[in-house]
């Protein structure tokens, strides 16, 4: 079983980065779908609006991936793995606890670094 996220690290990370993310969901034929969403944070979830494909996405497949593109630091960019806890009907969003999260280096990025480097507490 996942340890869900401790999410006070990742709140302050997605205060750097935003609330805008990519929603990235795989079909039941295992096509990607991706989508921009405002994603919000509720308690110990996030909370991401869903349209009529990402819905049925998530209601065949509970998990699904965030990501932030190069924020602060544009040599990476934030990638959330997370699993549907809740789906609401009115308005349509998906409550989702993160499983992880890293910064993963931008490729061809100037300088040095690592490739990934974990959000504290995942």
């Amino acid at each position: 079983m996942s340890v869900p996220v401790e999410l006070p690290a990742l709140r302050s990370r997605i205060g750097e980065y935003g609330a805008v993310a990519y929603v990235v969901t795989v079909s039941e034929q295992g096509t990607a779908h991706v989508v921009s969403a405002e994603v919000r944070v509720d308690g110990e979830r996030l909370l991401v609006p869903t349209g009529r494909t990402t819905r049925r996405n998530l209601e065949a497949n509970a998990s699904l991936t965030l990501l932030w593109p190069p924020g602060p630091d544009p040599a990476y960019s934030m990638l959330v793995d997370a699993v549907v806890v809740a789906l609401s009907d009115d308005p349509a969003v998906a409550a989702v606890e993160p499983r992880s999260a890293v910064l993963h280096r931008v490729a061809a990025a100037p300088g040095a670094g690592p490739g990934c480097v974990p959000v504290a507490g995942s």
